[in-house]
């Protein structure tokens, strides 16, 4: 079967075009969340079988790994392919001695860019996103800093992944964002009311990630059982056997429209997100060339407005029983990951002093 044809897109307002769909490179080599890493020399094939097949919107972070992950994109990406991408990654988590703490302060933002790059062997990142918002430094001090980067060359394009539509608003009073990263897919919709709108009104492309429901709608409740022992899947909520029984339920609906459409469930998942504007790119995840050829099949598949609304229906936002993370993980409703941080807690921006 021929692979589907990846297009074009705009990302947000200042310039950014990124293939329609973008890959998640998170799952090669972040191991103990997805199950154990993947050997690098089976993930070079997979890279370079993405960059071929016109999925150039590479996604990465420093905390995948850690580190490991974009060390090993540096690496796919020679031969002269780094021109042909649009490279993405995240900074905010400090690692060190087996935690990771947030961090958004100017010196932490310049040094992790630094070694970034370094990691990544690229001079510039085409995109760079603050991974999750430290709630003890103003938004606008960490903007600064990135604006700096810009004016430098270092970075070309700013985002955030997971910020409430207040900081977006705040952040993008300092310097355009480009983007928003946001768990957006038929089973996470709560972005919907607020954020959403948000970004449109401020010219700010969305990239969807996990929107394949952390693999839900590949393969339904069956993914558990392939769960390894360190999968982090195995203490969300929503996999939990008090809620999968519930959310097989709508698993099983979407299965029934995928197969009356002629696709995968996961490929009508996949489509669903595509039909939101053509501001919105998704970044499924995989480690097999196979499940990525059917991603990207998922570009192919065309839905009226009355399969929408269908599916919208089978999937509403109150549908899906349990939360996205437990509750000391930071999003953009909770704030940071230390229960004692909160949004009154963060200090005036008044006693911040930029460099």
């Amino acid at each position: 079967m021929a692979l589907a044809t990846v297009g074009r897109i705009k990302l947000g307002s200042q310039g950014l075009e990124v293939s329609a769909q973008g890959l998640g490179c998170m799952n090669m080599s972040c191991g103990g969340l997805y199950g154990p890493s993947k050997p690098e020399a089976d993930m070079m094939p997979l890279i370079h079988h993405a960059i071929n097949s016109g999925v150039t919107f590479l996604d990465t972070s420093d905390i995948y790994g850690p580190f490991t992950n974009e060390i090993l994109l540096g690496k796919g990406l020679k031969g002269g392919r780094r021109e042909k991408v649009e490279l993405a990654t995240k900074f905010g988590f400090s690692y060190g001695n087996g935690r990771a703490e947030l961090r958004g302060d100017p010196a932490y933002v310049r040094a992790a860019c630094e070694a970034s790059l370094k990691r990544l062997e690229v001079d510039c990142i085409d995109l760079y996103y603050q991974h999750r918002i430290d709630t003890r430094v103003p938004i606008e001090i960490t903007m600064g800093e990135l604006k700096k980067l810009v004016e430098e060359g270092k970075i070309k394009y700013i985002g955030l992944s997971e910020a409430c539509a207040s900081t977006i608003r705040r952040a993008h009073a300092v310097h355009p964002i480009t983007a928003i990263q946001l768990e957006w897919s038929l089973w996470s919709r709560d972005v919907e009311e607020d954020i959403i709108p948000t970004c449109r009104e401020l010219g700010i492309g969305i990239v969807a990630y996990s929107p394949l429901g952390r693999g839900f709608f590949s393969s339904g409740p069956k993914v558990v059982e392939k769960f390894s022992e360190s999968d982090f899947r195995k203490n969300l909520p929503r996999f939990q056997p008090e809620n999968l029984e519930h959310n097989n339920k709508i698993f099983e609906r979407v299965n029934e429209m995928a197969a009356r459409k002629g696709c995968t469930p996961s490929q009508l998942a996949l489509a669903w997100l595509h039909h939101q504007g053509c501001d919105v790119c998704p970044i499924p995840g995989t480690t097999k060339i196979e499940n990525f050829n059917q991603n990207i099949g998922a570009l192919s598949v065309k839905l009226t407005k009355e399969e929408m609304a269908e599916l919208e229906s089978i999937a509403s936002a109150d549908a899906i029983k349990g939360d996205r993370y437990g509750s000391m993980a930071p999003t953009w409703k909770y704030g940071s990951m230390a229960p004692t941080w909160k949004n009154s807690d963060t200090p005036p921006l008044s006693s911040w002093k930029a460099e």
